[in-house]
């Protein structure tokens, strides 16, 4: 017999999943940001910076304030414990995970990339030694020397030299790693034996069906209950069966044969849900925390309508006059809920922590405000601002700016 969730205890397994069920620490060490890590599977970058770097927040939301050289210090000292990747989108994931990604690297070899426009083959093996020379270095290093002529603007990569497009390249296929950014969030390129460990590097390569199984096993840890669908989104693989794999849907009735996954129907949920057989069951989460537009728990729009009866939209390529609630909001989690989002912006010339727009949920509780106040203090001494200022904008603005 099928056990059955409610949308609450589905809720509060997700939740535990994502780590909002782990004890925070005053001064979060590289052991709480491994634990941390372990929970998310991946953290997504992303270059917009009108309030913090995507892949900071999602540890700041889970551990609290932290000091954000834990992350680079995982991402670009020896040895390095992460490494960015396509493994969400563009995201640093553990670099265990390197030879699980060899098939994906393999696909985009035979698909000449994945933008739609094809990297200059001739110029590949010239970028390739000149990173093997003078790594790591950023496309604007060898921009000089390998781009001729005006950019084309026929097509997504419009704005990419001729050095970025075979650095992409290069990239997706595995032939460099990013080795970090620049202070301007340039990508540093250099060879993958001079960025990953030797004994990833020297990792057999699984078959294309157990890192398709392995990916999908880590997205049902992080989801703690899932559909198919969100488990293949998870790590954006490819639902559909091929020659060298199965389908998720396949992947996922193995795992449910095995025991990992059990099958479950939650509530108001369609399609089957899958358990996972360690998710912790918390008859409570006492959660706040505000949330990045690239925060895991919101990434697939259909989940968080159905987990919290939150619809959500990121309105960044929104033309202003369209935007609803604003261009970089957050939804503000209160223990297990999801009631308000907030709309803002660092100001860091004068050091102030702007609310562009404050919104209530329909069923926020009295305490909302309060919370809410209380958070954007601690996110600002975070961001090393001096003070917290609440623009006119939104039903919860008047409230806020009065305890703020």
């Amino acid at each position: 017999m099928t056990e059955s969730l409610s949308r609450a205890q589905a809720r509060r397994i997700a939740l535990a999943a994502q780590g909002f069920l782990d004890p925070r620490h005053t001064a979060p060490t590289m052991r709480t940001f491994a634990r941390t890590l372990q929970r998310t599977g991946v953290l997504q970058v992303d270059s917009v910076n009108v309030l913090q770097r995507a892949h900071f927040m999602p540890l700041y939301s889970r551990m609290g304030p932290y000091d954000v050289e834990l992350l680079r210090r995982a991402a670009e000292r020896k040895p390095r414990r992460i490494v960015e990747y396509w493994a969400h989108v563009q995201a640093f994931m553990p670099v265990e995970l390197w030879p699980h990604m060899r098939h994906r690297m393999d696909s985009y070899r035979a698909q000449r990339g994945k933008w739609g426009f094809t990297a200059d083959e001739t110029l590949e093996p010239r970028v390739l030694a000149a990173v093997r020379e003078r790594g790591p270095v950023t496309a604007r290093d060898l921009d000089e020397e390998f781009s001729r002529g005006p950019r084309a603007k026929d097509n997504w990569g419009w704005n990419w030299s001729e050095a970025r497009k075979v650095l992409d390249y290069l990239f997706m296929v595995g032939d460099v790693a990013v080795a970090g950014r620049t202070p301007q969030f340039e990508v540093r390129y250099d060879l993958p034996e001079r960025v990953l460990p030797a004994d990833v590097l020297e990792a057999p390569t699984p078959t294309a069906a157990e890192a398709h199984k392995e990916l999908v096993r880590r997205a049902a840890m992080s989801h703690g209950v899932a559909t198919a669908r969100c488990l293949a989104d998870y790590y954006r693989l490819r639902q559909a069966p091929a020659p060298d794999r199965p389908s998720a849907q396949a992947t996922v009735a193995e795992l449910v044969e095995e025991g990992e996954l059990v099958r479950v129907q939650v509530e108001g949920w369609s399609r089957p849900a899958y358990l996972h057989r360690e998710a912790r069951r918390p008859r409570k989460v006492s959660a706040r925390a505000l949330l990045s537009p690239f925060d895991p728990v919101v990434w697939e729009r259909e989940r968080t309508e159905r987990l919290f009866d939150f619809r959500y939209r990121i309105e960044i390529y929104t033309p202003a006059d369209k935007r609803v609630h604003g261009y970089y909001v957050l939804p503000f989690l209160l223990d297990d809920a999801i009631v308000a989002r907030v709309d803002l912006k660092a100001d860091r010339p004068g050091r102030v922590l702007v609310v562009k727009g404050a919104y209530a949920e329909p069923a926020a509780p009295l305490e909302t405000a309060q919370e809410l106040a209380e958070e954007l203090r601690q996110l600002a001494g975070w961001l090393g601002l001096d003070d917290v200022v609440v623009e006119p904008r939104g039903d919860l603005a008047p409230g806020l700016s009065a305890l703020v």
